[in-house]
């Protein structure tokens, strides 16, 4: 079946969007090494960055959902997107060299002060732009359709492959013409300008044909303000006429008595708890990066509580929103594996493994573009699979979906475990069991992050659908977090048992004992997760 004109304008504008955020990302933590930090501070902060990119979709998606519509959201977080792209720019047209030896330390006392502030601004305004423009260009893939429409997940699986064409031609591109290294970290500042101008070209395209294709199968139009969209109301109606129909007496003594004086009380406690669970996770705060991830713990938990005690949900809702909330549980154990990819493998490919084909040696760089080439390949086969089992009724319910990709992600750090088992300091691994493990795991992630997405899109409320989105990616902060701190136990070579780091008691001295910790916490999250199937499936009460 054909899918509506508005997918393929979606698909482009994220498509040119992730250009530009996997551009500069396969080039952020090389930069970082070559001119301002070592490996693991470099890790950390990589991890902060890419925490708080999916942490202020909390902020875009509710100001969408309460005053501005989808459309506004995503034209603002677009402009402040290309500008941080820019500042990117600025800083490494300004950056000197620092490192004057291979392997060599950090020369401070040469200084780069405006060059990292201007880095850091950049990276604010990426944080920023980014919450306003994914989650709700995510919500509305899935208002194209109407809500028992079964394209939903193959409309997901197609707008999660326009993600991964730009992630795809986005690495080789930024790093053709952004080559730095060490010896001349200025050269990055072409692969942060190719960014920014992939950060234009998204806006250009959405701003000239929203007005044309973004609209329902009725005509209604999509991402317009909450006031003026005739969309909202019409869903509102039959949502609630859904609920009245399903609505307990208690569920109705509990609306009628939540006052507004009720309501008050809710966001002083969420505050409350909010710097309550800061200040817990603070305490063994060592760095500015331990701050940051503090304050994403305690959102993390503090805003969820908040939404699900909304006296306005019916018992329905809330069914729907746990289920939301148990899989985003899972989906931390999954990225916080899977976004390795973007600091500890980086670190890997570019240190520790054998990139040579013949006298040729692959671009670190080129590396990510491994995952969305397997998307690219992959994503219409999996839509198909998806259909196909649908028509006969075979199709396995989301949480089932999930758990496979969470089992995939353990095999595939399970061969990389194997291929780098017994390796000599000096030794490096062959590259391609890292083509190995990314093929794999990008397989599970098929089977994982498209279907969240469209998990996501039918179990919200539509008062709550950006913000719930937000909520989603939120779990993607925290697991980004968890990715940057568990990538700094990655073992330098030459490290005994005594120097090496620990993790939950065990010294980690070797790549295998590295990538051991995914293969098993993927592993047993996977087998947690099914076992949890059949219930989330009867909360979600036949919505698949």
């Amino acid at each position: 079946m054909s899918h509506p004109k508005g997918l393929y304008l979606l698909f482009v504008t994220e498509m040119a969007e992730r250009f530009s955020y996997y551009g500069m990302r396969a080039l952020f933590v090389l930069y970082l090494i070559a001119a301002f930090y070592n490996n693991a501070e470099a890790s950390q902060i990589f991890g902060s960055y890419t925490g708080l990119v999916y942490l202020t979709p909390l902020l875009g998606g509710y100001i969408s959902d309460r005053y501005w519509g989808n459309r506004r959201s995503i034209i603002f977080g677009a402009i402040v997107m290309a500008a941080g792209q820019f500042l990117m720019f600025a800083s490494a047209c300004l950056v000197q060299q620092s490192i004057f030896s291979e392997g060599g330390g950090i020369d401070r006392s040469v200084d780069n002060s405006l060059s990292l502030f201007l880095m850091f601004a950049g990276l604010a305004a990426l944080i920023v732009g980014n919450g306003f423009f994914k989650p709700n260009i995510s919500t509305m893939v899935g208002d194209l359709y109407s809500p028992q429409d079964s394209r939903k997940d193959s409309a997901f699986t197609i707008f999660y492959m326009g993600i991964n064409t730009g992630a795809l031609i986005a690495p080789p591109a930024c790093a053709f013409f952004g080559n730095g290294n060490w010896a001349d970290p200025g050269a990055f500042k072409w692969g942060f300008f190719c960014a920014g101008m992939a950060m234009l070209i998204s806006l250009f395209v959405f701003v000239m044909l929203k007005d044309k294709y973004l609209c329902t199968p009725d005509g209604l139009g999509i991402g317009l303000k909450p006031s003026q969209s005739e969309l909202i109301a019409k869903k509102e109606k039959l949502e609630n006429a859904a609920h009245d129909s399903l609505r307990t007496e208690g569920d109705k003594g509990a609306a009628s008595h939540e006052t507004a004086a009720k309501r008050r009380w809710r966001g002083p406690v969420l505050i409350a708890m909010g710097v309550a669970l800061f200040i817990l996770f603070s305490l063994s705060a060592n760095n500015f990066n331990d701050y940051i991830s503090a304050a994403i713990y305690a959102i993390s938990i503090a805003l969820p509580v908040f939404i699900i005690t909304d006296g306005t949900l019916t018992r329905m809702d809330r069914m729907h929103i746990g289920v939301i909330y148990i899989i985003a549980v899972f989906v931390i154990f999954f990225w916080s594996a899977f976004e390795q990819a973007g600091s500890s493998l980086t670190l890997f490919a570019e240190q520790q493994c054998d990139r040579h084909i013949g006298s040729w040696e692959m671009p670190t760089p080129w590396f990510q573009s491994i995952n969305p080439i397997v998307v690219v390949l992959m994503a219409p086969v999996m839509a198909m699979l998806w259909e196909a089992l649908a028509k006969r009724h075979l199709e396995p319910s989301s949480p089932v979906k999930q758990a496979i990709g969470l089992m995939l992600l353990s095999v595939g750090y399970f061969v990389i475990a194997y291929g780098t088992h017994g390796l000599t300091d000096g030794q490096k691994a062959s590259m391609w069991w890292l083509f190995a493990l990314y093929f794999i795991h990008t397989i599970g992630e098929l089977s994982l992050s498209p279907i969240g997405l469209s998990m996501v899109s039918r179990l919200s409320p539509t008062h709550l659908a950006s913000l719930l989105m937000g909520v989603w990616f939120m779990s993607n902060a925290t697991s980004n977090v968890l990715a940057g701190k568990l990538a700094t136990l990655l073992p330098s070579g030459g490290q005994t048992a005594a120097d090496a780091p620990t993790f939950l008691g065990i010294h980690i001295v070797t790549l295998t004992d590295f990538f051991l910790i995914f293969a098993v916490m993927s592993g047993v999250a996977s087998v947690m997760l099914f076992c949890l199937c059949p219930v989330l499936k009867k909360m979600m009460q036949g919505v698949r």
